[in-house]
């Protein structure tokens, strides 16, 4: 599946809080930082950029996919 291009990180944001239990802890300038306990621990921080640039994005979905155990192509149906 291709990777969006006008995706922000405030809309990564949501996505990841609703679909994958992840908790917005704090923000430190521009970058969000989130974490879960499901099914392990895993802390992230997103850039809020309007939109994220594609090798930044593609990290961050390698980054969740490998915590989460699902596909990177599972995580791009829920955007």
């Amino acid at each position: 599946m291709k990777l969006p291009r006008d995706l922000s990180g405030a809309g990564l944001v949501k996505v990841l809080c609703k679909h994958y239990v992840y908790v917005r802890l704090h923000q430190e300038g521009r970058h969000k930082v989130l974490q879960t306990e499901q099914p392990v621990r895993h802390r992230l921080s997103v850039p809020d950029h309007s939109p994220l640039r594609l090798g930044t994005l593609n990290a961050l979905l390698n980054a969740v996919s490998r915590a989460q155990g699902v596909t990177k192509d599972d995580i791009l149906e829920k955007l």
